[in-house]
Formats: C-alpha cells, sequence, structure tokens
C-alpha cells in the first residue's frame, strides 16, 4: 500500500504567481497574502512573479517553474474569470499531466457560502505537472485566504490524513524514502 502521509511536517518550495494586467508588487495583496500565509506555515517561497494576462507569458513563466529541479508546488492567483482577458486556465490546463478535478468542484462549494451562485463564474482548477502540484484560483484576497484555508494548507501538508500531495511531488520521495 502507498504511502500517504508522514508524521512529520515536511517544507515544501512553493512558487507564487499574480497574473494581472494592472497589478504591482506594491498592489499585489492576494500575492502578498499567500507569500505571507506560506512562508508562515512553514512552507518556503522559491520564486513570487507578476505576469500580465497572457497565455504564452504564462506558459513561459510556469514551464520554467515545472522544469525546474525547486518548485513542487505553484499556487496561480487571478485570470480565472470570464472577462476577454482571463485567461489562465487555458494556459494552465494544457500543461497538466493529471487534473485534480475535485479541487474546481470544492472550491466552487465553498466559495457558495461567500458569494452564492456567482461561484459559477470561478474556473478554478488545479492539476500536476512534472510532479508539480498546481493550483489557479481567483484573484481576490478573499478568495485566497479560503482556498489556502479551506483546501490547499490541507493537501499539502505530509501530516495530513488520510491522504495529501505532500509525498506525490518531485525531490520529496528522495528526502523520505518513500512515495505516496
Amino acid at each position: 500500500m502507498a504511502k500517504t502521509y508522514n508524521d512529520e511536517f515536511i517544507s515544501l518550495m512553493i512558487s507564487v504567481l499574480t497574473v494581472s494586467d494592472s497589478r504591482t508588487e506594491e498592489t499585489d495583496t492576494s500575492g502578498k497574502y499567500l507569500v505571507d500565509t506560506i512562508s508562515a506555515s512553514g512552507h518556503k517561497i522559491h520564486d513570487k512573479k507578476i505576469v500580465i494576462d497572457d497565455i504564452y507569458k504564462m506558459r513561459a513563466q510556469l514551464s520554467h517553474w515545472i522544469a525546474d529541479e525547486q518548485t513542487q508546488v505553484i499556487i496561480i492567483t487571478g485570470g480565472t474569470g470570464f472577462t476577454e482577458r482571463d485567461s489562465t486556465p487555458e494556459a494552465v490546463a494544457p500543461l497538466f499531466d493529471k487534473t485534480v478535478d475535485g479541487f474546481g468542484e470544492l472550491f466552487r462549494q465553498l466559495s457558495y457560502d461567500d458569494i452564492g451562485t456567482s461561484t459559477i463564474q470561478s474556473r478554478a482548477l488545479a492539476g500536476l505537472a512534472n510532479d508539480t502540484l498546481i493550483f489557479c484560483i481567483p484573484g481576490s484576497t478573499s478568495a485566497c485566504r479560503m482556498g489556502w484555508e479551506k483546501i490547499i494548507k490541507n493537501q499539502i501538508d505530509s501530516r495530513h490524513k488520510p491522504c495529501n500531495f505532500a509525498l506525490r511531488l518531485k525531490n520529496v520521495a528522495s528526502e523520505c524514502g518513500t512515495r505516496g
């Protein structure tokens, strides 16, 4: 039987990508929230970037992180809606080796309590690419908070039972001697 949890916390290397045509480092409250809360949780920030909502620029940055040996998790905030410029799902989905279908479903279910039926306009998604876990969440700070606190933090915590993604990620198997 594959091991699906660990009794000790494994600190993961996480990169954060803000997708926006208007945000700067000074105005990127969602990206700042993610960086701060990730660090406070014991994980490490490998990199943080802001990229305009352009499919090819997003794919270029993501491909770099997916191919490098450091980034184990990528959290993308922004570009998941239905405006003309929202293209995060179109940029990211073709990069996935496997899709984590339940993430988008659960994200929308949990969002219903806050935004009602408007949650159907969220195209939150997640998947694995080269053993790198990628989460795409809306750009509002409240959406980032809900996604992190109610889903992501547990699913990347090696101690979370009955299962989590931590032992599935690149470079974790060599650290733990096993892969889930």
